[in-house]
């Protein structure tokens, strides 16, 4: 980047690597988007309607990342959901400033849908701009994804470096959504995990919180408050790629050093893109920065145990629950406590859902049983986790 552009929005050098583009490099990175054959291929199949002349144009009036999310992203992400869901709701009452910028931790169902349905949702409640997004350097697979992600205000989480780089990677990437909050005024959302909750049991890693009170400035409990962090539950009445979540388990069970190809992490992106969603909501909950004021006290191993929980708990007792979510529950647990929550023919529907993705599941030894039951245990956890919110 020219040395004047990033003296003047005071961009420090270290995150050239990591952060999204800035507008002035926009243009540029369109040109090389667009001369890329296979950027082209998927843009084509993506946006039939939309000729590469017709894209090159509106391109050409976008100014920043936010003007290509509302002028593309946007209308794609709606037909999605039209095309691919029973719809979706963001609720964001709880967050009545919508001037404050602020990091959404949430649940992970989708790598590419999550973000891109919290930033349609918080457009749709009137917030002024969306979120930057943490997506881990291993999905980029090839170049047109990462310029196409860095595009769509995504940074970068380096993730295969020995522990020294990946202490010093960390250390970059918390100073950089300080800077993002602080100075951009951006929001920024980032998953509560490494990685999707394979059985839907969620919980927030210590080590992510760790990693956001490296960056700002006074003690743990100021560095976290200044990111003004907001519990997200993420509700998808069906996950499309829990069938391959499932067969990904089996695997590893049955196969010693079994792990996912590039192939299988650019089939999950699709299937979870283009697969059934039912109903989908997703719930904000109040900023803890109030709450994280009673722990200043604390031991600081303390604080991250603590503050771990209370956003498990904001999560957990946010789910929206489905009638699926008690179907499997009664029948993973063989009773029917949960009966008066659902319908026969609700029951009836989840099960034929279940066995119809049971059936697309290609395996030698297939353990049906096994796989089922993962399933069933995919959509409980959710049920079970917030009953357990409530009890809290």
């Amino acid at each position: 980047m020219d040395e004047n552009i990033k003296k003047a929005m005071n961009i420090p050098a270290e995150f050239d690597e990591i952060r999204p583009y800035s507008p002035e490099e926009l243009p540029q990175v369109f040109e090389e988007l667009l001369s890329d054959p296979m950027f082209q291929s998927v843009a084509n199949s993506v946006m039939p309607d939309m000729t590469l002349e017709k894209l090159r144009h509106v391109l050409a009036h976008c100014k920043t990342s936010l003007d290509v999310q509302k002028n593309i992203f946007y209308g794609l992400l709606l037909k999605l959901i039209s095309e691919y869901s029973d719809g979706f709701t963001l609720d964001a009452s709880a967050l009545p400033d919508k001037a404050r910028n602020y990091t959404f931790i949430s649940n992970h169902r989708d790598i590419v849908l999550d973000p891109g349905f919290i930033s349609v949702g918080l457009l749709q409640n009137g917030f002024p701009t969306t979120v930057e997004i943490a997506i881990g350097d291993n999905l980029l697979i090839y170049p047109w994804i990462k310029k196409l992600v860095r595009v769509n205000k995504s940074f970068i989480v380096q993730r295969a470096l020995s522990m020294r780089q990946m202490l010093e990677s960390s250390a970059r990437m918390s100073r950089y959504i300080h800077f993002a909050i602080t100075q951009k005024h951006e929001n920024v959302w980032i998953a509560q995990r490494e990685g999707r909750a394979k059985d839907s049991n969620d919980h927030t890693q210590e080590s992510v919180l760790k990693m956001l009170a490296i960056g700002g400035e006074g003690n743990v409990i100021d560095r976290l408050q200044e990111l003004n962090i907001v519990p997200m539950s993420l509700s998808y009445e069906y996950d499309p790629c829990d069938f391959l979540k499932a067969e990904e388990m089996q695997s590893k069970r049955d196969i010693e050093g079994f792990k996912k190809s590039q192939e299988d992490d650019l089939n999950n992106m699709r299937t979870g893109i283009f697969g059934y969603k039912g109903r989908v909501h997703f719930q904000a909950a109040p900023c803890i920065n109030e709450t994280l004021e009673t722990m200043r006290d604390l031991p600081k191993t303390e604080v991250f145990r603590k503050v771990a929980e209370l956003i498990d708990r904001e999560i957990h007792r946010n789910y929206r629950l489905y009638p699926g979510n008690y179907v499997a529950c009664d029948l993973l647990e063989g009773k029917n406590r949960f009966a008066g929550k659902y319908t026969p023919e609700e029951k009836a529907k989840f099960e034929a859902y279940l066995q119809n993705k049971l059936d697309m599941i290609k395996l030698d030894n297939k353990d049906e049983a096994f796989l089922r039951e993962r399933m069933l245990t995919m959509y409980a956890n959710p049920l079970l986790n917030h009953l357990k919110a409530l009890e809290a």
